[in-house]
């Protein structure tokens, strides 16, 4: 379900909603039955008040006339060979086969009323998400690392409603609306579309494009229209990262370089290559997670934690669980550990996976 609007450009971007597709085929056997359907209704309605109806033949009405007196009144052909004459059946022709007949042409012309009635949907449900929606995630680019970002984020119990697919080809949009995610067709550079995505509410944003040029642009973008959100955003090669961070990125992450040193040690070591897949991987029984310490956890040694401890955030600043600056943890700390995925969390990664 879209929603179009013209970008400086002159270009069209498209908000899209989730919804459930329907074939075409689908849709055109559901009004040809809903059609046959108002047929037989009428058909009933003139066969049990038989009596009141003439044929210009001189026979009663049978079951066969009163399907064709229906089919010819709601068709509005009306040959006049079969007429009502009783008041009752001229009373029951205006109260009810006038009706049906009426419901039959707005089944004829129901794609154009159609049309107008989901647009109109649409844009009151545009301006209902505008409304509500807070804090939320926005995903440039829904390629494969962007499909890969938002199934972890699903996994991590994060709710569709409050993640927000922007990219210029309208398949991925659409792929993501399936998903049930709310989705734009834009270029994520430009400010105009990043404005439909309410950017400015965000809270993380998360830069998966295909190519480093786009990535830096779209950080640009994302930071002059949002000075508070997390940008996140994924380059092929190294040098760029300095530019992404310069450009208003909070993290960014080298792809190529990241996938060449699992690679490498998965080489070397096959088991480290498994734990750490599984370790980055959504739904493989392993999850690295960033968490408050517990009330009894305040003021001890982050290797006397039951969960393996990886490094205590501290200040905004992560320092590794072996560091001598952390001491013991304090309350305002943050722990990020390694652990078990919650079975929850394997539910939501397996149905994302089969096309949730």
């Amino acid at each position: 379900m879209d929603v179009q609007g013209e970008d400086q450009a002159g270009r069209r971007s498209r908000f899209g909603f989730p919804y459930r597709p329907r074939g075409p085929l689908r849709i055109i056997v559901s009004r040809l039955a809903l059609a046959f359907g108002l047929i037989l209704l009428g058909t009933a309605v003139v066969y049990l008040g038989r009596s009141g109806y003439r044929d210009s033949t001189g026979h009663p009405l049978g079951l066969l006339t009163s399907f064709y007196y229906s089919a010819v009144t709601l068709t509005t052909i009306g040959y006049g060979d079969v007429v009502p004459a009783s008041n009752s059946a001229r009373i029951v022709n205006t109260l009810v086969i006038t009706p049906l007949r009426l419901g039959f042409l707005l089944v004829l012309v129901g794609t154009t009323i159609s049309a107008l009635t989901e647009r109109t949907r649409a844009e009151w449900r545009e301006q209902t998400w505008r409304s509500k929606v807070r804090q939320h995630i926005v995903v440039v680019g829904y390629g494969t690392q962007g499909r890969a970002a938002v199934a972890t984020l699903r996994a991590r119990v994060t709710h569709p409603r409050e993640i927000v697919v922007v990219d210029v080809a309208a398949s991925a949009v659409a792929e993501a609306n399936r998903h049930g995610l709310v989705g734009i067709v834009g270029d994520g550079t430009r400010s105009d579309v990043l404005a439909r995505a309410e950017l400015a509410k965000a809270g993380h944003v998360l830069i998966a494009t295909a190519s480093d040029d786009t990535a830096v642009l779209a950080a640009l973008t994302a930071r002059r229209m949002n000075a508070t959100a997390v940008i996140t955003a994924s380059v092929a090669r190294a040098e760029n990262v300095a530019l992404l961070r310069e450009g208003g990125a909070d993290n960014v992450i080298t792809s190529s370089e990241t996938a060449g040193h699992l690679l490498g040690v998965a080489s070397l070591s096959p088991s480290v290559g498994t734990v750490l897949e599984e370790l980055l991987s959504a739904g493989l029984g392993l999850e690295v997670a960033e968490r408050s310490p517990e009330p009894a956890e305040v003021g001890r040694d982050p290797r006397q934690i039951s969960e393996s401890v990886l490094a205590v955030v501290r200040d905004g600043k992560p320092l590794r669980y072996s560091d001598s600056r952390i001491g013991t943890v304090r309350a305002d700390d943050r722990l990020v550990i390694a652990r078990e995925t919650p079975a929850s969390h394997l539910q939501r990664a397996g149905h994302e996976e089969q096309g949730g």
